[in-house]
This record gives C-alpha cells, sequence and structure tokens, in this order.
C-alpha cells in the first residue's frame, strides 16, 4: 500500500511538472513583441505585465510584449525570497561559525535595487531573518508588518545588520529601510539577555556614546536605533570609487573617512537622510563581517566601480575603525539549486579566472576592437580598486595580468592599434598598485612594465593632438580647490573617526 502510494506521488508530481512545461510553452507561443510595439506606436493601450528573471522562476513575465512595471514593492520580500533569505542566513552564520567558533554580532549589508527587481527581496529576507523577525503577508501577498521570531524558535542569537543602500533603493523602494527599521524598533525592546540580542545589546551601547558625544537624551535614543544608511538625499554613489580613480588617497583611513562621509545619512521610518555619520562610525566598530549578495550572472565584482567602492569601501571602513580582522562574504545565488557563501578573495580570483586570464573569453573581447580594449582596462581598474580598499587580491594575480595584457607583445600590438589608451591606463595601475605595496612584482617584472610605460608615454605624446593638458605618468585630477574642500567637508567625520577610535582601543 505504501510502495502504491508513493508511486501515485510521483506520477502525480510527474504530471505536475509536464503541466508546468505546457503553460510555459502556451505562455512564449503567446509572446507578441512586434504586435505590440505597432499598438503602442498607434497610442493603443498595451496590457500591463510583470517583469523579472524567468531563470528564478517567474513565468507570470510571459507572454512577453506586455507593458511591464518593475516590481510591486509591497509584495516584497515574497514567500519564496523568504525561504531563499532563511537559507543564506543560515548558510552565512554556519560559514562565520565554522571560520571564527562564534556567531558574528553585526554584519553589514551592501544592499542594492537588483534584490528587489531580480531577487524578489532575498536580501532584505535575509536581513530580516538575521535580526530574527519575519513578514506578515496579507491574503493578496502584500507584506503587512513584521512579527517577532521566538529564540527558543530562532535558537541562536539576534544578529545586528548595518545596511548600506543604494541610491536606487532610497528612491523607488521605500519599504526597505522602512521594515528593517521596524524589525530594529522590535527587537530593541524585547526583554532578553544581550548575548542572544545584540541588537539591544549595541542599541544600549550606542545610546550612551551619542550622550557623550553631545546628542541630547531624545536623540540619543532614536538614532541609536538607525541601521539603515546612504548617501543624502538627491545624490548617489560611495564616493570611494572616484577617490581610487582619482589616487586622492595615502592610508586606508583617506577611504574609510570617504565612505563614511557619503554613507553618513539614515533612513527609515521616521528620519529620509538624517545626518547620522556619528551613529554609522560606532556601527561600524562592531561589525565582524559585510556581505552582499549576488543573484545574477549577468554582471561580476569587476564589472563596475559601484562593487569595490560599496562593498570594499565598507569592509574597508569597518576595519579600519574596530583595528580588528573581519570578513568580506560574498553570498551566491545565482543558482538557487546551489545557494554558496564564500570568500570576496575566492569570488575575485574566480571572475579574474573565468574572464580576464581566461583566453577564450579575452578573444571575443579583442572581437569588439577599442570598446574590448576599454573593457580589459576597467576590468583591471575595478580589480586595482578591490586591491585598494581589502588587500584581498594576491601577488599571482597582478602577476599574471601584468604578463597578459601589458608584457605581451602581441597583445600590445593590439592596443597599440585599436586603443593605446587603455593599455597605458593598464600598465599605470599595475605601477601603481607596486608602488603602494598592493603588489610585490619581481624586480624584473616591474622594470618591465616601467620600460612599457615610457614606450607608450613616447607613442601617447606622438599621437597627441591639439593643445592642453593630458593625463599621463600620474593621476592628478583634483584641483587645489577641490582639495581644500574636501578637506573642510570631512573635518566632522575626522573629528568623530579619531573619538570613536580612541575609545575603541582604549
Amino acid at each position: 500500500m505504501a510502495k502504491l502510494e508513493l508511486k501515485r506521488r510521483e506520477v502525480d508530481g510527474l504530471v505536475a511538472v509536464f503541466a508546468k512545461a505546457l503553460d510555459v510553452a502556451q505562455r512564449i507561443a503567446r509572446c507578441e513583441e512586434i504586435p505590440a510595439l505597432l499598438e503602442g506606436f498607434s497610442a493603443s493601450f498595451i496590457e500591463p505585465g510583470a517583469s523579472g528573471a524567468i531563470t528564478r522562476g517567474k513565468f507570470e513575465i510571459l507572454p512577453t510584449g506586455r507593458n511591464f512595471y518593475a516590481v510591486d514593492p509591497r509584495m516584497l520580500p515574497t514567500r519564496a525570497a523568504w525561504e531563499v533569505g532563511v537559507k543564506t542566513a543560515h548558510k552565512m552564520l554556519n560559514y562565520y561559525l565554522e571560520k571564527h567558533g562564534r556567531y558574528p554580532e553585526s554584519v553589514g549589508h551592501v544592499l542594492w535595487s537588483i534584490d528587489a527587481y531580480k531577487a524578489d527581496g532575498e536580501q532584505l529576507a535575509q536581513i530580516l531573518y538575521l535580526l530574527g523577525v519575519r513578514p506578515v503577508w496579507g491574503p493578496d501577498g502584500a507584506v503587512q508588518g513584521l512579527e517577532v521570531i521566538p529564540l527558543d524558535e530562532l535558537k541562536r542569537p539576534r544578529i545586528d545588520c548595518v545596511t548600506r543602500i543604494s541610491g536606487i533603493v532610497r528612491d523607488t523602494l521605500p519599504n526597505y529601510p522602512y521594515l528593517i527599521d521596524d524589525a530594529v524598533e522590535k527587537v530593541v525592546v524585547l526583554d532578553e539577555p544581550l548575548d542572544l540580542n545584540f541588537v539591544r545589546k549595541h542599541y544600549i551601547e550606542y545610546a550612551r556614546e551619542l550622550l557623550r558625544l553631545g546628542r541630547s537624551v531624545e536623540d540619543a535614543r532614536v538614532a541609536a536605533r538607525y541601521r539603515v544608511f546612504c548617501s543624502p538625499p538627491g545624490s548617489y554613489g560611495a564616493g570611494v570609487n572616484y577617490a581610487v580613480e582619482a589616487s586622492a588617497w595615502e592610508e586606508d583611513e583617506d577611504l574609510a573617512k570617504t565612505w563614511v562621509q557619503w554613507a553618513g545619512y539614515a533612513y527609515g521610518k521616521s528620519s529620509h537622510g538624517a545626518k547620522a555619520h556619528d551613529v554609522l562610525v560606532l556601527t561600524l566598530k562592531d561589525v565582524d563581517a559585510v556581505s552582499r549578495s549576488h543573484p545574477s550572472d549577468e554582471h561580476d565584482l569587476l564589472a563596475c566601480c559601484c562593487y569595490f567602492a560599496y562593498h570594499g569601501g565598507f569592509f574597508n571602513s569597518a576595519k579600519a575603525i574596530s583595528g580588528k580582522d573581519i570578513d568580506a562574504i560574498h553570498v551566491d545565488t545565482r543558482d538557487l539549486s546551489n545557494l554558496d557563501v564564500r570568500d570576496v578573495k575566492v569570488e575575485i580570483e574566480r571572475v579574474v579566472r573565468a574572464k580576464l586570464l581566461n583566453p577564450a573569453w579575452i578573444e571575443e573581447m579583442k572581437k569588439h576592437g577599442y570598446r574590448g580594449a576599454n573593457e580589459f582596462s576597467k576590468k583591471i581598474l575595478h580589480l586595482y580598486g578591490w586591491s585598494a580598499t581589502t588587500k584581498l587580491v594576491e601577488d599571482w594575480v597582478f602577476d599574471e595580468i601584468a604578463k597578459t595584457y601589458a608584457l605581451n607583445e602581441e597583445m600590445r600590438k593590439w592596443f597599440e592599434e585599436h586603443n593605446v589608451w587603455s593599455l597605458e591606463e593598464i600598465v599605470r595601475r599595475l605601477v601603481e598598485a607596486a608602488e603602494r605595496n598592493l603588489w610585490r612584482p619581481p624586480n624584473e617584472l616591474l622594470e618591465q612594465l616601467r620600460e612599457v610605460y615610457a614606450e607608450l608615454e613616447g607613442i601617447l605624446e606622438e599621437t597627441a593632438v591639439g593643445e592642453g593638458d593630458r593625463q599621463g605618468g600620474s593621476i592628478n585630477i583634483i584641483t587645489a580647490e577641490a582639495v581644500d574642500h574636501w578637506k573642510n567637508s570631512i573635518l566632522e567625520v575626522e573629528a568623530i573617526w579619531r573619538r570613536v577610535k580612541q575609545e575603541a582601543g582604549s
């Protein structure tokens, strides 16, 4: 009888799979993009429809050809995303436990809008679960609120979370900071042991320290709860990429203070860009790991300067203020059947091997001529950015980059023919990495690089057209006036930084 029941379930499961496949096939057959385009040109009504990644099971985006909307924020996180968020939270905590033998007290999160538009709120769910709360969904799937998960059900401490959102999250997903702030508000008032509620533990500490820093009692009570930070309203970015690309830094703390200066504005239920550099610096000293979820293979850590500016900048800032070793974590959710958590160093090396050092990828990029050369130089610049902010790029990586792009005669000739400016950028960054001790190349290799750079300088001088300054030799694009303004604007961060660091070390 049991065997018969098992076979019946197997048959039912197989029927369900075929029914789903038939439904998807029918949806694909109904895709009418060209007719919809013509309807649009005729100013006729086009049926609305959802958008998203079909690779994550969002078959409701079919048929295409509809007037799609990006996302309904009220539905985030979805129930499916919640399951993924819980799984990745467990994986992250297990990763940290195995490595350190204890739970992290606080985890930093870099949270971008791709989490909503591609992943239905999976990282948002992860943050809420780490805090020890869960969404309450209504009959229509909309999130109506949050409820606290009891400790006996959670079976672990509540982990504090410091979240750096992007400007797009701030402007298009206001429910994100609202939900996180609501979760923190619910958790800090719980009558629980402080070693099982790190959120409340830190809240109490921050309130006391904010009073010492000069905040009023009421301000300290509210500000000590801030956990979501971003740039001020109307501005975007993390600032660190500009400093790195312009070589406008000397010490790690220079980049750290730049990150804090740009990110020191709090968002939540009762705040929209409240100035909170003091709170941000206080939270940084307790961060044990900095994480970001990566839901799509369409991008990688070297694809854009924002990856090292946000994630690397966060890591560097927390490490610089606390003086302790912390983890840079990459949560890989590209394949929902194979969720993974690993060190950012490992992920950087995976991307380097898969692309920058992969002959097949290199040949495909070369087909794009000038634009392909630009892609090479940008990825290597971003690799340098990761090294500047995290020190996680090993010598062998830069060794192989130098040999593959700068010291390969055939490759140099290709650059000279298609885009010599990109090769100049690559060699200059490699030399700069060596001069900053981010890379320790063999003396012979470094001398070869310098010779190549001298040759490139000669080529660029011969091909330069017109009058005016040309960037070359070393990057120096910040005027004295701009530097003075930068120094004046960062004075407040400097003062807070010194005071918190002094107390952290005492």
